[in-house]
C-alpha cells in the first residue's frame, strides 16, 4: 500500500508514541530559551504525563518544583507520580517546604500505590507535615497502606479497585460501577461479601453480557487466585511472571480483600530490583540513581571502597611474597595481570548466570552443587582453550625476544595455570551468591568485590607459586 500522504498523516487518529509530539517540540523549543516558569509550565502540562515526567527530570529539583507549582494540581500529580521516586522526593520535599497544603493536594491527587511510595520515601518530618494537611479520610488511607512494609504486597497494592457484593444482582453491580470513583479503567471487577471477604472476580465483559437479573456470584469465577498482604514483592513479581496476571488481589488472614496489585507496579518492581542487584554488586548504593546527591552517594559508595581497599590487599600481599621471583623473571609481571584478568571475568560471567537463576527462582533446592561443578567445568574447559593460547603466545614471544631460551617451558607454566585460574573463578563466582543465599542475605551484595579479591589472590599465588617451584628449571631453559 501507498504511505500516507503529509495530510492524511496528519489527520490520521494513529500516533507513535516514539515521535516527538507538537507538545514535545514546543517544550524543546521553550528549553532552548530562558525558561518563562508560567508559559513553561503551560506547556509541560500540555505533555502526556511520562513525557512531561522526562522533561521536569532534566531540570534541577528547585526549578522542577517551581515549574510544578504552576501547573494545574492533577497534571502536576500525575507527572510526579511518573518521575524517578529519589527526584520526585527531592521536589516534593521543596514543595513541602514552599507550600505543604498545595503538596497535600498532589497526593490526594495520585493514585493510592502512586502517593505510598513517595510518602514512603521521605523523611519522617515531612512525612508528619504532608500527612497533616490531607482530609481526614485521606489521612486514614495513607497511613493505613504506610503501615504496611513497602517490601511486601500491601507496600506495593493500591486501595483503587472495583468490587461489588455477592448479593447484588447483575443490574445493580452494573450501576454501582457506573457510580463508582475511579479514573482507572478495569478489566475486572472483584466480589465480596458483607464482611469485605473476598469471593470472586468477574470480567466486564461478562458483566455486560450476563442476564441483568443474574445474581453476581454466580457469574464471577471462583476460586480467585489472591496473595497475602506480606508476600515479599519479588515473590508477587515472579507471580506475575509465572501466570500472566494483569492485576492480582492482596487478602489479609481472614480473605478480606485490602488492594489490587497491577502489572504496571509490578514492571516496575523488575527494573527497579534488577537496578538493585546490578548496584549492589559493585558496591554501589542500592537506592542511588544519577539524580541522587554527593553526600547519599557518598553515604552508598564509601563503606565498599573501604572493604575493596582491604580485601585487595590480600592480593598485595601475595604479591609481595614473589618480589624477588618477579625481580629476578620480570616477564612474570606482564603475565600475571592477564591471567587474573581472564580469572575474574570468567567468574563474573558465573556469578551473572547464578544471579540471574535466583532472581528468577530456577535454583531449585538441591540443585547448587550440581549448578557449581557445571560451571567449574566449563571453567576449565574455557581455561585450557586459553591457557594453549597465551601459552603459546608467551612462549613464540620468548622464542623471539631471547632467542638462547627455551620460551616453551614459560609458555607450560601459563597453559597450567590458566585453567586452574578459571576453574577457580567460575566455581567461586557460581558459589558466592549461594552461600550468601543461604546465609540469609541478598546474593549480590558486593559480590563483584570478594569475587575479586578471590580470583586476584588464587591467580596471582597459582601463577607466581608454580613459576617459583619451577624457578630453577626456568632459568636453566634460559640458560
Amino acid at each position: 500500500m501507498e504511505p500516507l500522504t503529509a495530510q492524511e498523516a496528519a489527520d490520521s487518529p494513529v500516533e507513535n508514541p516514539q515521535e516527538a509530539t507538537e507538545e514535545d517540540d514546543r517544550v524543546t523549543a521553550l528549553l532552548a530559551k530562558s525558561i518563562d516558569v508560567p508559559i513553561f509550565a503551560d506547556a509541560v502540562e500540555a505533555q502526556e504525563a511520562p513525557d512531561a515526567a522526562d522533561t521536569l527530570e532534566g531540570l534541577g529539583t528547585v526549578q522542577a518544583a517551581e515549574v510544578i507549582e504552576e501547573m494545574e494540581t492533577e497534571s502536576a500529580a500525575e507527572a510526579l507520580a511518573h518521575m524517578h521516586p529519589s527526584l520526585a522526593v527531592s521536589v516534593l520535599e521543596d514543595l513541602i517546604e514552599e507550600d505543604p497544603s498545595y503538596a497535600g493536594k498532589l497526593i490526594e491527587e495520585m493514585a493510592p500505590d502512586d502517593a505510598t511510595d513517595l510518602l514512603q520515601n521521605l523523611p519522617d518530618d515531612y512525612r508528619d507535615r504532608l500527612l497533616g494537611t490531607l482530609g481526614k479520610v485521606e489521612a486514614v488511607k495513607m497511613r493505613e497502606l504506610l503501615s504496611f512494609d513497602e517490601e511486601s504486597a500491601g507496600g506495593m497494592m493500591t486501595t483503587d479497585y472495583l468490587a461489588v457484593r455477592d448479593t447484588m444482582t447483575v443490574a445493580q453491580a452494573v450501576e454501582a460501577i457506573r457510580r463508582a470513583d475511579t479514573e482507572e479503567e478495569w478489566v475486572y471487577v472483584f466480589v465480596v461479601d458483607w464482611r469485605g471477604r473476598l469471593q470472586g472476580r468477574v470480567t466486564m465483559k461478562r458483566l455486560l453480557l450476563a442476564e441483568a437479573a443474574q445474581k453476581v456470584i454466580d457469574v464471577c469465577d471462583r476460586p480467585v487466585d489472591a496473595v497475602p498482604h506480606e508476600l515479599a514483592k519479588e515473590d508477587v513479581a515472579r507471580e506475575f511472571e509465572k501466570y500472566d496476571y494483569l492485576v492480582l488481589p492482596v487478602v489479609d488472614a481472614t480473605d478480606r480483600l485490602l488492594g489490587v496489585i497491577t502489572v504496571d507496579d509490578v514492571v516496575d518492581i523488575i527494573r527497579q530490583e534488577s537496578t538493585e542487584d546490578a548496584q549492589k554488586m559493585v558496591g554501589a548504593g542500592s537506592e542511588e540513581a544519577v539524580f541522587s546527591s554527593v553526600a547519599e552517594k557518598l553515604r552508598g559508595r564509601f563503606p565498599w571502597l573501604v572493604l575493596n581497599l582491604l580485601t585487595s590487599s590480600i592480593a598485595a600481599t601475595v604479591v609481595f611474597q614473589f618480589d624477588d621471583l618477579i625481580g629476578s623473571i620480570a616477564i612474570l609481571a606482564v603475565i600475571m595481570p592477564l591471567i587474573a584478568n581472564q580469572s575474574g571475568n570468567a567468574g563474573q560471567q558465573s556469578l551473572a548466570v547464578t544471579l540471574r537463576g535466583i532472581v528468577l527462582d530456577e535454583v531449585r533446592p538441591g540443585a547448587a552443587l550440581t549448578i557449581v561443578r557445571r560451571e567449574a567445568m566449563v571453567g576449565a574447559v574455557n581455561g585450557l582453550l586459553c591457557g594453549v593460547l597465551v601459552g603459546t603466545a608467551v612462549g613464540i614471544l620468548e622464542h623471539f625476544l631471547h632467542p638462547a631460551s627455551q620460551g616453551w617451558r614459560l609458555g607450560l607454566i601459563v597453559g597450567i595455570s590458566m585453567p586452574v585460574a578459571l576453574t577457580i573463578g567460575t566455581t567461586v563466582g557460581a558459589s558466592l551468591p549461594l552461600i550468601v543465599r543461604r546465609m540469609g542475605a541478598d546474593p549480590a551484595t558486593a559480590s563483584t568485590i570478594f569475587l575479586t579479591m578471590v580470583t586476584d589472590s588464587v591467580s596471582f599465588f597459582v601463577f607466581l607459586g608454580l613459576a617459583s617451584l619451577l624457578q630453577s628449571w626456568i632459568q636453566v631453559g634460559a640458560a
